[in-house]
C-alpha cells in the first residue's frame, strides 16, 4: 500500500487548509484511514480518523470542532479540512492507512505534508 498527502503550506492563523490521501496498491482490507501530526520536538500525535466506509470518525480534542475528515470517493481520497487554525497546530502532517488482521494491525505512512500555521 502506497500512501501520499498533498495540500500542505503556509497560513495565517484562523485561516483555512485542506490536506489530501490518496491510498494506492491492495487497499481493499484497508480497515480505516487516520491523519497524524508531528511538531518540532514533539512526538508523533493522531489527529483524525475515519472508518474504511466512512460511518465513523474521530477527533483529537484539539482539533474537534475545527477540523473535519472526509472521504472523496470520486477520487479515492481522504481529505482534512482545517479550519480556524492556530499557530500550535504548525506541524509535519502524515496519512495512515491501517490495516487489521487478528490482533496485529499494519500501518502504512505518507512521507508527511508540511502545515504552518503563522500568528
Amino acid at each position: 500500500v502506497q500512501v501520499v498527502e498533498s495540500g500542505g503550506g503556509l497560513v495565517q492563523a484562523g485561516g483555512s487548509l485542506r490536506l489530501s490521501c490518496a491510498a494506492s496498491g491492495s487497499t481493499f482490507d484497508i480497515n480505516a484511514m487516520h491523519w497524524y501530526r508531528q511538531a518540532p520536538g514533539k512526538q508523533r500525535e493522531w489527529v483524525a480518523g475515519i472508518t474504511s466506509g466512512g460511518g465513523s470518525t474521530n477527533y483529537a480534542d484539539s482539533v474537534k470542532g475545527r477540523f473535519t475528515i472526509s472521504r472523496d470517493n470520486a477520487k479515492e481520497t481522504v481529505d482534512l479540512q482545517m479550519n480556524s487554525l492556530k499557530p500550535e497546530d504548525t506541524a509535519v502532517y502524515y496519512c495512515n492507512a491501517a490495516r487489521i488482521v487478528g490482533p496485529v494491525v499494519y500501518d502504512y505512512w505518507g512521507q508527511g505534508t508540511q502545515v504552518t500555521v503563522s500568528s
